[in-house]
């Protein structure tokens, strides 16, 4: 793909390989982060994310030229992913024995500045955020993680989910009430903020600091 090729959905239209390779190049990393908050398991969000590209390639073939310029890529793929997990989660519900637990130690933490220490602690935060989204209920966990791990908009989400968007907006409203309601999660918010306002404290002073310096620097040009 080079800086001319044509968008998404027209390439689609005109060319389903090609098409379906670019789709899933730009949209798999968001199916996966979706899948993973919403199974809590890197094993079942790739194999989820697998399925769900799978149905989309049997889908789109199935699809006329006109149809498949006219999709809304992320969103359309969602609601398959959405589909998927929900057949999963019936599936696990048939089967006893099977543990519902979660990977906590399957959250990539991406490469960056912080030392060891902080990203042992971003690691426990994100740990501790999936695994308080594995504990709300999935009617509230689904619109949750489709609104703010998909980025869709309430419209996007009310579609996948076949209600009205005052519902989804009130589901996601008691999902994140939920979320906010976790002891491990309001200690995070807690030092988090503490953190945040001493670095700006420490800002504002150095500021202040150099304000004497410009100010000579001013005089001595002016």
């Amino acid at each position: 793909m080079d800086e001319t090729t044509l968008p998404l959905t027209e390439l689609l239209a005109t060319d389903l390989d090609d098409g379906f390779t670019e789709l899933v190049r730009t949209q798999a990393g968001t199916v996966r982060a979706v899948l993973l908050r919403l199974s809590g398991s890197a094993r079942d969000a790739d194999d989820l994310g697998q399925e769900t590209f799978l149905r989309a390639y049997s889908a789109l073939r199935g699809y006329p030229p006109e149809r498949r310029g006219q999709l809304q890529p992320r969103a359309w793929l969602l609601t398959i992913a959405a589909n998927v997990w929900r057949n999963h989660v019936r599936t696990l519900s048939r089967r006893p024995g099977v543990a519902d637990g979660i990977e906590v130690t399957t959250i990539e933490i991406p490469d960056g500045c912080p030392g060891p220490e902080q990203l042992a602690l971003d690691g426990a935060r994100r740990a501790r955020l999936v695994a308080a989204l594995s504990r709300l209920p999935d009617h509230h966990r689904l619109p949750v993680v489709l609104r703010h791990i998909g980025e869709l908009s309430y419209q996007e989400v009310a579609g996948i989910l076949d209600c009205p968007v005052g519902t989804v907006k009130a589901q996601v409203s008691r999902g994140l009430a939920a979320l906010r309601a976790e002891p491990g999660l309001a200690a995070d918010r807690r030092t988090h903020g503490a953190a945040e306002a001493k670095t700006t404290k420490a800002t504002a002073t150095a500021k202040t600091a150099q304000e004497p310096a410009r100010t000579e620097r001013k005089e001595a040009t002016g």
